[in-house]
């Protein structure tokens, strides 16, 4: 069991981003909390954002974006 104590974010958005999330949830059958995590992840890992703390294995499927330099 994890003994990290979550962050609580609060956000406002317009209606219709809130709609969109929530249909995006359940879709992937996620709740609204864990959606916004997993676009997140997607997001840092697509543009080279470190994430750290975040295991390797969450989200395999999305792969870090390789640097050109």
């Amino acid at each position: 069991m994890s003994t990290v104590k979550t962050q609580m974010v609060s956000v406002r958005v317009e209606p219709h981003i809130k709609e969109a999330l929530q249909a995006a949830a359940a879709r992937e059958m996620r709740s609204l909390v864990n959606m916004v995590e997993v676009m997140v992840v997607a997001y840092c890992r697509a543009n080279g954002h470190p994430l750290t703390g975040v295991p390797d294995d969450t989200l395999p499927a999305v792969k870090p974006e390789k640097s050109t330099s």
